[in-house]
């Protein structure tokens, strides 16, 4: 009689992890090269004027606010757990209805649009409508490429992510450098940049994935479904506004002058994020993949560990060569580098638990451990709270936006821990997959 094993054999796990190095190696390389391009539009600054390149910034902001990291994680979990469970039909469904209620959302808002765009244009200075329409249809398409993203991580189609956002930066940066600089124009050029980009990524997913959403639909349990995704929109969402509001607090208490070098420094630190974010990226959708079929694995470890170990040498590398790299990109101008430098560890050293916090959120996501959303939801509102008090109601500089921000990924982080190590966790196993 022979004793069961739940480990997989050596050799197999070693295959599986390094199926999931390679993954999330290319999708690094891919998301450094594709931030790279997309910030080389900010180099165009210097050839328009400072008020159309406010404008771009405003409005590149309406859809930096946008909810696309849950959108994007419900679509990766739907179509990993219906492709582990063979409900890819049900997928199909579920898919064209997604994508027609946000279209349905988004004309109604076009609506409201033209009705005062002759009050928008003139209240954010816009100068003609061009740049709000343009901005509007990036809306739409910030909305639709992030789902159909969703729909690629699900499937585990890394090598397509990668190039798809690498091919989006070099068009968004190429567009926009000819409308600058051949035909000058300023900030709709450089929204047109952002809209080709988006479309590009969009068509590129709407082609790899098709064999997907153009199956024949079968109904699915909305009810069901909604009960499923409400816990991942907020967990999720959460996340995404820990990640961007701080900037939107900080421009109601401080002069442009002074979020100059603090949205510098955001820049910069933000760059930590998008280097570890592949590796929570690729873990996903193996994760619902694996929780579907009561499997085995250990790659949760392994991801904490990877994503702490490069977040902290990243930060640390940043504080020790910001100067340097700073001076290097020259989009800065010099006299900022004192503040952008002070502000620097502080920014970093907020990232590192928020990255930590990313991925055990993304475990948690994964596994349906929805039971810690709530705790997730009241680290962030509490956050949205206290951040706006302290500023109203004493002694406070930029720092200090940092150092409460710091606090509270840190609170969140614990919150995440707790939930995905406070009681035993079910056993799951990674399927191996190819890159």
């Amino acid at each position: 009689m022979t004793s069961e094993t739940t480990a997989p054999p050596p050799l197999h796990a070693a295959k599986q992890h390094s199926a999931f190095f390679k993954q999330s190696g290319w999708l690094m390389i891919a998301s450094i090269a594709g931030g790279l391009l997309s910030f080389g539009v900010h180099f165009l600054s210097k050839k328009i004027p400072e008020a159309q390149y406010s404008i771009f910034a405003a409005l590149l902001m309406v859809t930096a606010v946008l909810p696309t990291t849950p959108l994007q994680m419900i679509l990766a979990q739907q179509t990993a757990a219906a492709l582990a469970t063979n409900r890819t039909r049900q997928l199909a469904g579920m898919i064209r209805v997604a994508f027609l209620s946000l279209f349905v959302v988004w004309l109604a808002v076009a609506v409201v649009v033209f009705i005062f765009q002759g009050q928008i244009v003139e209240r954010l200075s816009l100068g003609s409508a061009l740049p709000l329409w343009i901005t509007l249809l990036t809306v739409l398409l910030s909305l639709w490429a992030p789902m159909l993203g969703g729909v690629m991580q699900g499937k585990q189609d890394f090598f397509t992510m990668g190039w798809s956002a690498m091919i989006a930066g070099v068009s968004r940066v190429g567009v926009a450098a000819v409308l600058v600089l051949a035909l000058g124009y300023g900030a709709a050029g450089m929204m047109m940049g952002a809209l080709v980009g988006m479309t590009i990524a969009a068509i590129i997913a709407i082609w790899v994935t098709r064999d997907l959403w153009m199956q024949p639909r079968e109904t699915f349990d909305g009810r069901a479904l909604l009960r499923e995704i409400t816990p991942l929109l907020f967990g999720f969402g959460a996340f995404q506004f820990m990640f961007a509001s701080d900037t939107i607090f900080a421009k109601a208490f401080f002069t442009s002058t002074e979020m100059a070098p603090y949205s510098a420094a955001g820049t910069l630190s933000r760059a930590l994020l998008w280097l570890v974010l592949p590796l929570a990226a690729v873990m996903f959708p193996k994760l619902v993949h694996s929780n579907a079929k009561a499997e085995k694995s250990n790659l949760l470890k392994l991801v904490l560990l990877g994503t702490g170990a490069l977040a902290v040498f990243g930060g640390l590398g940043l504080c020790l060569t910001g100067r340097w790299v700073i001076k290097w990109i020259g989009v800065f101008p010099a006299e900022w580098l004192p503040s952008i430098m002070g502000l620097l560890p502080w920014y970093a050293a907020a990232m590192v638990p928020l990255a930590l916090a990313n991925v055990l959120v993304n475990d948690l996501m994964a596994r349906k451990q929805f039971r810690v959303v709530p705790a997730i939801v009241t680290v962030a509102v509490a956050y949205g709270v206290t951040l706006p008090y302290i500023l109203n109601h004493y002694p406070h500089t930029l720092t200090t936006v940092l150092q409460t921000l710091g606090a509270f990924n840190c609170l969140l982080l614990a919150v995440c821990a707790w939930g995905a190590f406070g009681k035993s966790r079910p056993a799951t196993q990674i399927p191996a997959t190819g890159a």
